[in-house]
């Protein structure tokens, strides 16, 4: 509240704000208090006036085949959340979440607006948001389920003290400092940043399950030791293929200098000697060849096969600066030169992950490139990188049947990862992915992106890529307005709960008939069968109902507008197939229940 609104306020009414606030302070022994009433979220202030639910956009599914894989929900994801916890309630195993950071420089979206460092109240209005996004997920959760969360110095304390009251401390598994940019952000005052975080918890330890890195004992040998850790020898430091001549390369091409074991660099002023004026000198070159001969150097120059000259795979500034990444061998009185290469974290010789996530390959830089091969152009900011989220996957949810969460899906890294990681491992992973459609990133960048990895694309440099065969379903958010007139309310809930009861048994609306009734609605999918009857009108239509229902053989799942236990269910034939639930109650409840929750 703002100075000027306290002056305006009385006496007795400035008494009960401190009284409250006293009270607000008194009840919280340790943890983290926050302003929860400064601005509502209007996304949960619809749910108390609105039942979310979602409908079935037929024409952007991908279906290759019959199975029920993979789930891509457009709407805002607390509304999605909602949804989730009717069909999923406590069957993911997975969660995987890279949330809005509240940079000082980006901000967030919070009602529609932007929030800056201007406003006073941003670190309140960030945790109203991922507060209730956080407590709906977690009763998504297995018990043996893990949550990976991406963040940065912005939130991460305020999100570890979070995670800590809805998880539990005893449920905190890790922070894992994940480097995202090995040679550091020298834009940042003081050091340079080289990376974010990764917050892992689980929803109860007893029970969770975490798995390791594939690794091979027998190459755990080949590892040696420096000061900077783990190397062995990786790939010759001279160029080879086509791209090799130094003509095709020319400012890498340049001598490098051996004493003993290790390498040097030739001076600045010598390298810029050897190609100039867009033509090799090699007058100069053999002056250079001689000047650290007589210094008592090997002088060390990259050729083709053929013997004519080739180029360095790293450029001249590389290699004055990874000097002591050079691995320095001498094979018949020869000289030859290496990379060091440097261990990912599943070639440590240890099966157990490091607490720092450190790879090449999870530099920010490579998710942008990522997109780029796919869409030709930058389509979205700071897109994670497919082998960080590959590696969570690994770690986190087993290859068999596993259900992977992603409610801040943003560009589609997660979907993307799990459809590749599956490919590698043969695994049967699925994913859910749950985005808003700001910007239209849902329908430019999301889905596109999905479209192409299931479908298989050309990408930017020319390469035909093979699709991933999978499936995909495509919903989006909508809602059932609260009615005062509660039956009326019911019959609306039940015209619209068809997809969230597709959803919440695992089938795609493969056929969907009316077959000429009024108020039965069949929905087929492999050898399992789903039959909503509406609303029962008279004994007679019952009859036509039962006569209905028990010509189809198989699993069937009947749905009843209204479940009146005055209704002869002896009449349905008892195959131990025909299961029955009344709806819209069980709905009802579910969306109850979370308002409950969230509301604490």
């Amino acid at each position: 509240m703002e100075k000027k609104q306290y002056e305006e306020l009385s006496k007795e009414q400035l008494i009960e704000i401190l009284h409250h606030k006293n009270k607000v302070l008194k009840d919280v022994k340790y943890g983290l208090v926050w302003d929860k009433e400064k601005e509502k979220e209007e996304v949960v202030l619809d749910c108390e006036n609105n039942l979310p639910v979602i409908e079935s956009i037929i024409e952007k599914d991908i279906l290759n085949n019959d199975k029920f894989e993979n789930i891509l929900i457009q709407g805002d994801n607390f509304h999605s959340l909602s949804v989730l916890n009717y069909t999923h309630e406590g069957s993911i195993d997975m969660i995987y979440i890279d949330p809005p950071y509240n940079t000082l420089s980006q901000g967030f979206i919070y009602n529609d607006k932007l929030i800056d460092i201007n406003d006073g109240y941003r670190h309140s209005k960030w945790l109203n948001q991922i507060e209730k996004r956080l407590l709906l997920a977690r009763n998504l959760m297995k018990e043996s389920a893990s949550i990976f969360i991406s963040i940065d110095d912005n939130e991460f304390a305020q999100l570890k003290l979070l995670c800590d009251s809805i998880f539990g401390e005893s449920n905190f598994i890790a922070c894992l400092p994940t480097v995202m940019n090995l040679k550091g952000n020298q834009d940042e005052y003081a050091f340079a940043g080289t990376h974010e975080y990764t917050l892992v918890y689980t929803k109860n330890k007893m029970t969770s399950t975490f798995f390791q890195f594939n690794l091979d004992d027998k190459e755990l040998d080949s590892w040696l030791e420096d000061d900077k850790g783990y190397y062995k020898k990786g790939a010759t430091l001279k160029s080879t293929g086509a791209d090799s001549p130094r003509e095709k390369r020319p400012n890498m091409f340049y001598p490098i200098l051996v004493e003993g074991d290790a390498a040097h660099s030739i001076s600045k002023e010598d390298y810029e000697g050897i190609y100039s004026d867009g033509q090799f000198n090699d007058d100069c070159l053999d002056e250079i060849i001689e000047k650290y001969k007589k210094l008592g150097f090997d002088v060390v120059l990259p050729y083709t096969r053929d013997g004519n000259y080739a180029r360095w795979r790293w450029a001249y500034e590389t290699v004055n600066s990874n000097l002591d990444e050079i691995i320095v061998t001498r094979p018949k009185d020869d000289v030859s030169l290496y990379k060091k290469q440097r261990p990912s974290i599943g070639d440590l010789p240890s099966r157990k992950p490091k607490t720092i996530f450190y790879k090449p390959e999870y530099s920010s830089g490579n998710g942008t490139s990522q997109l780029f091969e796919l869409f030709g152009e930058k389509v979205f900011d700071n897109p994670k990188p497919l082998q960080l989220i590959k590696d969570f996957i690994q770690l986190g949810a087993d290859k068999e049947d596993s259900i992977i969460l992603d409610f801040y899906a943003g560009s589609g890294t997660t979907g993307h990862a799990i459809l590749e990681i599956n490919s590698e491992d043969g695994g049967n992973r699925r994913f859910i992915l749950c985005t808003n459609n700001e910007n239209n990133i849902c329908d430019n960048v999301t889905y596109p992106r999905l479209q192409k990895v299931i479908n298989g694309y050309k990408s930017t440099s020319g390469n035909t890529i093979t699709g991933l065969e999978s499936n995909l379903k495509f919903y989006k958010t909508g809602f059932v307005k609260k009615d005062r007139n509660r039956d009326q309310m019911k019959i609306d809930i039940t015209s619209k709960c068809t997809e969230l009861l597709c959803l919440k048994r695992g089938t795609f609306t493969l056929e969907h008939a009316k077959d000429n009734y009024k108020h039965f609605t069949n929905i087929k999918s492999s050898s399992r069968t789903f039959i909503f009857y509406d609303f029962l009108y008279d004994i007679e239509e019952y009859n036509d109902f039962v006569e209905y229902v028990n010509s189809y053989d198989g699993e069937k799942y009947i749905y009843i507008f209204s479940f009146d236990n005055n209704i002869d269910i002896s009449l349905f034939k008892d195959d131990g197939n025909c299961y029955f639930e009344p709806i819209p109650e069980k709905i009802l409840d579910i969306y109850k229940s979370l308002e409950t929750l969230v509301r604490g």
